[in-house]
């Protein structure tokens, strides 16, 4: 990999892990406190929350659009100021509706600024050539919760959730802005693509898989995300040693971004997502028929192993199937339904929970199954072939 690459990996890389640990995950640390201290249930927080989530997903294919036209620069740099603009907004919300306007800029910010818009941009900078630097971005994004939800806790307990929010916003405009619109380099062929860009993009039988796939992968990550530690204590593991396990997550999906880097380079990236789909039936099995810590501990290494691979999937089997172009509006066509149904997740989980405790994984695992049945219905492509359009 060349300096310039590993350049634009490490800045890239930098601004998503600021844009994931700023927004996606800060109603993990500050809920709670946030929503006490405004006035509404903790309800109400993830409702307007998962509402964020589906204004993303609207915004999705024109987000591609757009960087199909021009590069990322622009999108990405205009997502830096709205995190900033509604990071202030929401220090400010002592009622509802600031809240919601808030979290609504918070939903346009992410539909220009979290995975599938950096994916786009790389894309469009490296073409078929962009799955080691969609991996390399992932691997470093794959900190943001690591990082951000001490330094959210910190400066919760030190300064206030008012205060941590206008941190994170300074850090936008200091850190997410210039690595956006400075140091991520830009396309040197315009003029030669503007032309075909807006071509339609047919949702044919392998984009309908794909986006079974991905949206079963996505609802099992969502729901896990939010329920981990109360889906292991009733599959027999204590308090202690269910965050003990959950703390566990994000170094597996780490390693298993290294195995994708490294080893499983070589495999097609559609042998990379199918076994990718796997590892959470299996760590769920294993769950469910010893139960207990250590089992727990197990089932998050593999729940871990494989959401780190399937993120990575998310932006490489497309490119490997259709080849760069159109590739950002590809990208949000597909990662629509999976942003819509994965807010909704959570709540949905909850109430599996309540009822089928543990047996909660029977469902995620039926999901991740029907990933892998969609992902195995799409043929490998024989080398030398020409892409799908």
């Amino acid at each position: 990999m060349n300096r310039r690459r590993l350049s634009t990996i490490l800045v890239l890389g930098t601004a998503q892990t600021l844009a994931w640990g700023s927004t996606y995950y800060l109603p993990a640390v500050l809920a709670d406190e946030m929503a006490r201290d405004i006035g509404i249930s903790t309800d109400l927080f993830f409702g307007t929350f998962s509402a964020a989530l589906i204004i993303s997903a609207v915004i999705g294919p024109k987000v591609g659009r757009v960087i199909d036209r021009a590069g990322g620069n622009g999108v990405l740099s205009a997502s830096s100021l709205l995190f900033a603009a509604a990071l202030v907004l929401l220090s400010q919300a002592h009622s509802f509706l600031p809240f919601a306007a808030a979290w609504t800029l918070l939903g346009i910010g992410m539909g220009l600024g979290l995975y599938d818009a950096a994916f786009g941009a790389l894309g469009r900078l490296y073409g078929k050539d962009a799955r080691g630097a969609i991996t390399g971005i992932t691997l470093l994004a794959g900190f943001a919760s690591t990082v951000a939800w001490p330094l959210t806790a910190w400066g919760a307990a030190a300064i206030g959730w008012r205060e941590t929010c206008l941190m994170w916003a300074a850090a936008h405009v200091v850190i997410g802005l210039p690595c956006n619109f400075l140091l991520l380099p830009r396309p040197t062929d315009l003029a030669a693509t503007l032309k075909a860009v807006d071509e339609p993009v047919p949702f044919d039988r392998t984009m309908v898989l794909l986006a079974i796939a991905f949206s079963g992968a996505w609802i099992v990550s969502s729901g896990m995300a939010a329920h981990f530690p109360r889906i292991m204590e009733a599959a027999g593991a204590t308090p202690t040693q269910a965050i003990a396990a959950g703390a566990l997550i994000g170094p597996a999906q780490v390693a298993a971004r290294m195995l994708e880097a490294g080893p499983l380079r070589h495999l097609h990236p559609l042998t990379s997502g199918r076994l990718a789909t796997t590892t959470h039936p299996v760590g769920s099995a294993l769950l469910l028929g010893f139960g207990g810590g250590l089992m727990a501990s197990v089932f998050a290494v593999l729940h871990g192993m494989g959401n780190g691979v399937i993120t990575i999937a998310r932006g490489t089997v497309p490119l490997a199937l259709y080849g760069p172009k159109s590739y950002g509006y590809r990208l949000g066509l597909l990662g629509a339904p999976s942003r819509f149904l994965s807010a909704g997740a959570p709540f949905v989980f909850a109430l599996l929970i309540d009822r089928l405790g543990a047996g909660v994984l029977i469902i995620s695992s039926a999901l991740c199954l029907t990933a892998f049945a969609a992902l195995w219905m799409i043929p490998l492509p024989q080398p030398g072939a020409s892409h799908a359009d």
